[in-house]
């Protein structure tokens, strides 16, 4: 990615390279620097002699010389969720044991995406090269499919050690170099779901790393070049397409020109398109988002106004590798630079969108709706029958839902059972909102066809409303706002948030 300001360059870091293997061997059989044990808090439970009663806790014990109850019981370790215990001790091929709590029952990719993390935590501090990971308790593989528990806790141990310093003088690397998933069985399909997990989890750092790009380095010709870049290497069934500006003065698209005006970046108006490798396209979907930066209320966090932008190139470079069969995808991301100069938007100008609305800017901070309305139009010119938009859009869908949850905005109730059945398989948490039709009333002008922002009140519908007109009735769409939970406010870095639902939901619609 080239520079354009203060001589900042990323460093190149490659990703940790780990081998992952699904493994039928006795627990007290392997040989490594880290066993992981998964428990619950009812694999927890101990008889009259403070023995375990879980048949893995006992067994282990058994051969540890019940070391691992007398640490269990001295630092309180009951199984809860988040809480884990890790100890040096002698009598097991494993040179350290250690218990992660999955809290009071394991039924979710959340859960065993959790048990992944804490073992990538606990492999980092071990400075453990070899790890594997059990489970306790025989209900936690009948709530999900075994290859799915295997995946979901391959991903976390993936995301879990990767950290971002490619802008950091500094960085230590993972010592983890293989993890073997005990207990949960062998053969192609459990195989199948972990190497899918590697390459969806792959792509979540990818689209962490565009985010957490500063936007002197991630400029919008820089994030077309990473968007041609994903293009080039998987060119069988990817291509790109990168509008100039001139390009999208012919296509009309006055709404995302106003917004890129006045930045010295000429905005790049970004499409790749996913054909199967071979066999009849059955379905057309797109994903779309806008890429913008530029002065808000919260200046410095302005880059991951392109979290939308992230997790639609993140899901293309998963989907390249996968290479679905009947689908067509198109990811579409309006990039450009909202800054302010003399050339800029001011409050009360009118821009014209690519399909003739007109909008009367009552709020130059609003402009991520902008870019998305030409995004939009251009996004049903492709003759798609589906689209899922996401965008950082709002402060009030946070306020409504919190740092984790992103909000669901659709008229069409089997799109949103669609999006709502991929993020259960993913663990992402959605919540579907209203689209209140008589808040439109808020966005009427009395010069144009309409404002860019209503009131305070309803600030996320309103911008949903915002949007839907833009959009063909023929086409099923949704908007999800994710303004909550694109960034980890504890670690200050990107998560990735949506790549994980919009492959599953991809995948969904395929004939694979």
């Amino acid at each position: 990615m080239a520079h354009t300001l203060g001589l900042t360059q990323p460093a190149n870091i490659e990703l940790p390279k780990i081998s992952f293997a699904a493994k039928e061997i006795d627990v007290a059989e392997w040989k490594g620097d880290l066993l992981a044990v998964g428990v619950t808090e009812k694999d927890m439970t101990k008889d009259e002699n403070s023995k375990f009663q879980n048949p893995i806790l006992k067994k282990l014990d058994g051969l540890l010389g019940s070391l691992l109850a007398e640490a269990s019981f001295e630092e309180d370790f009951t199984g809860k969720a988040g809480q884990s215990l890790v100890h040096r001790l002698p009598g097991l091929g494993s040179k350290r044991v250690g218990l992660f709590g999955l809290g009071q029952s394991a039924s979710s990719p959340a859960a065993f995406h959790g048990l992944g993390e804490a073992v990538a935590a606990a492999a980092k501090t071990a400075q453990a090269s070899s790890a594997a990971v059990i489970l306790a308790s025989s209900e936690c593989p009948s709530v999900m499919s075994k290859g799915n528990t295997a995946a979901a806790i391959v991903s976390g141990t993936v995301l879990g050690l990767y950290e971002d310093n490619r802008y950091k003088s500094e960085s230590k690397k993972p010592q983890l170099k293989s993890l073997d998933i005990l207990g949960l069985g062998t053969g192609p399909e459990i195989e199948k779901k972990i190497k899918y997990a590697e390459v969806v989890s792959c792509a979540i750092i990818f689209g962490r790393e565009l985010v957490n790009s500063p936007a002197n380095v991630l400029t919008p010709a820089a994030l077309a070049a990473a968007a041609s870049k994903i293009a080039s290497l998987y060119s069988d069934v990817l291509s790109a397409n990168i509008l100039t500006e001139e390009q999208c003065r012919e296509l009309k698209m006055g709404s995302y020109l106003g917004v890129a005006a006045a930045s010295a970046n000429p905005p790049h108006f970004i499409h790749l398109c996913c054909k199967p490798p071979s066999g009849p396209v059955k379905t057309k979907l797109a994903l779309v988002d806008f890429r913008q930066t530029g002065p808000g209320s919260s200046i410095e966090t302005m880059k991951v106004d392109m979290g939308g932008s992230a997790a639609v190139f993140g899901a293309a470079k998963a989907l390249g590798q996968i290479k679905p069969s009947g689908v067509e995808v198109h990811f579409i991301v309006a990039s450009c630079e909202n800054m302010i100069s003399g050339k800029g938007m001011r409050p009360g100008d009118i821009v014209t969108a690519s399909n003739g609305k007109t909008i009367e800017v009552n709020n130059t901070d609003a402009e991520g709706r902008l870019t998305l309305a030409d995004a939009l139009v251009y996004a049903c010119n492709q003759g798609v029958e589906k689209i899922v938009d996401l965008a950082t859009l709002t402060g009030a869908c946070v306020v409504a839902l919190g740092p984790s949850i992103a909000g669901v905005f659709t008229p069409d109730d089997d799109l949103a059972k669609e999006l709502f059945q991929a993020s259960e398989a993913s663990g992402e948490k959605l919540w579907r909102m209203p689209l209140e039709e008589s808040y439109w009333e808020s966005m009427k002008s009395g010069v144009a066809d309409m404002v860019n922002t209503g009131g305070r009140q309803g600030g996320a519908i309103n911008a949903a409303l915002f949007l839907k007109q833009f959009v063909d009735e023929k086409v099923k769409w949704m908007h999800i706002d994710m303004a909550g939970p694109v960034l980890n406010d504890k670690k200050h870095v990107a998560t990735g948030f949506g790549i994980s639902t919009l492959v599953e939901w991809v995948l969904k619609n395929s004939s694979s």
